[in-house]
């Protein structure tokens, strides 16, 4: 039976942590069941139980440590730690998802669902309009996904209020599990693997200055060898196709910059108009899979607020 203080302790650590940290151990919890469950299929179930163990045991130590001391240093690292984990959850897809389905892939189905609805391939289709600085502005603006939501995220830390801050963190957070779920049901590569042959890009889809380095950046954290062939590069890709979360979490960033009327809000609108045109020119999604993900953006504006107040640590 827990004594006083620990019990004070364990009080103290609950009003710690945000709703966003609370969401996060709650989906390690999912995954780590899941391994569990299918320990037979996932090879690295065990790497996948310590690495959520730890992550949790991470996040409620900084956590503490933020709330006990009131350290600028430790709550700002407390309030920023969730973007990180959120990559770091990403990565543990990668040895989920594979296994669980035989490393069977549905590239072939979501092909004939993009012919069906437009009678032609999109990314070969668009490839008739390609030029290398349309190449390089789109795979800038691919590359920079991730910094939207950090901008954005700056903006509103800076104005020091911390509920608005905390509530966009939770949509982002909440939107990014929300497409990492689905990858579990149709795991796929992307056509640049399937439709076109990957290590062809640079001679069929040529930038200028900062093209190569970029997809590079980007194979990076696909878990894609530089200099990869086409087998090699699919047999390493993340099977993170649909739906697609770099259009879904576009639109819910565009949502957000409008909703709090940011002073970067045109850049936003700019930057995600450009980032949604590169997911298909640039051969990552089939078109199915933004249609899939700019409507999987509904259900998460729409529920956020409830899922926040849900997870908040007041209710």
């Amino acid at each position: 039976m827990p004594t006083a203080a620990a019990s004070g302790k364990i009080a103290e650590l609950k009003a710690a942590l945000h709703s966003t940290d609370r969401l996060l151990i709650s989906f390690w919890g999912l995954l780590a069941i899941v391994s569990l469950v299918l320990h037979a299929r996932i090879p690295s179930w065990r790497l996948i139980l310590l690495a959520d163990l730890c992550a949790a045991l991470l996040v409620c130590a900084i956590a503490y440590a933020a709330h006990r001391t009131g350290l600028r240093a430790l709550r700002w690292a407390h309030d920023w730690a969730a973007y990180p984990l959120v990559v770091f959850t990403y990565k543990q897809l990668y040895l989920i998802i594979g296994p669980i389905h035989n490393h069977r892939d549905y590239d072939q189905l979501l092909i004939t669902v993009d012919y069906g609805l437009f009678r032609l391939n999109p990314t070969e289709w668009m490839a008739k309009f390609s030029n290398p600085l349309l190449t390089e502005t789109l795979q800038i603006a691919y590359s920079l996904f991730y910094a939207i939501f950090l901008a954005a995220g700056f903006e509103i830390y800076r104005r020091l209020d911390l509920s608005h801050f905390r509530y966009f963190s939770f949509t982002i957070v909440y939107g990014f599990l929300i497409s990492y779920i689905g990858y579990f049901f149709l795991p796929a590569a992307g056509p640049r693997f399937t439709l076109h042959d990957f290590s062809q890009i640079d001679s069929e889809l040529p930038g200028l200055w900062l093209t190569p380095a970029l997809r590079q950046f980007v194979n990076f954290f696909e878990s894609i060898p530089s200099g990869a062939s086409n087998a090699a590069a699919l047999a390493a890709a993340q099977r993170d196709v649909f739906p697609s979360g770099h259009a879904m979490m576009t639109l819910v960033a565009v949502v957000l910059a409008h909703r709090y009327r940011l002073r970067i809000r045109a850049w936003v609108y700019v930057a995600g108009a450009l980032l949604m045109m590169a997911t298909v020119y640039l051969r990552y999604h089939y078109l199915i899979d933004i249609f899939a993900g700019a409507l999987l953006a509904l259900p998460c504006l729409l529920t956020s607020n409830r899922m926040f107040r849900y997870f908040d640590n007041d209710r």
